[in-house]
């Protein structure tokens, strides 16, 4: 599966995004979508999974409520609404598909989106 991540910005703190992720392929309801992130100098860390149906979700402690994924299988389409953005957030934000067993690891997400840059200001 392709994939293509888009809704970076610039928002100051406190502030809204909603970053999309379009799939093509027709078996992107059978993948398990995720969102990951990576700051200057930082390793690559999850945030956030969302399982093939749906039913699942999984979120890194640091999101605290603020960050919600959700999918729309119909339109080959996983978001991630992020409310209450701090400058710490700011990051390159990549989604990855997995068709396997379900992982938090990157190691295990075998397709992975070119990355949508999220800047926060202070």
């Amino acid at each position: 599966v392709q994939l293509q991540a888009s809704g970076g910005g610039l928002v100051q703190a406190g502030g809204s995004l909603r970053l999309s992720c379009a799939a093509s392929g027709r078996t992107f309801s059978t993948y398990n979508m995720a969102w990951f992130r990576q700051a200057p100098g930082n390793a690559r860390e999850f945030v956030a999974l969302i399982t093939w149906s749906g039913s699942m979700k999984t979120y890194a402690n640091f999101i605290k409520g603020r960050f919600t994924i959700s999918r729309d299988n119909a339109k080959n389409t996983v978001y991630l609404q992020m409310n209450s953005l701090e400058p710490e957030d700011t990051a390159v934000y990549y989604c990855a598909a997995s068709s396997g067993t379900y992982s938090l690891k990157a190691e295990n997400f075998g397709s992975w989106g070119q990355g949508t840059l999220v800047t926060v200001s202070s």
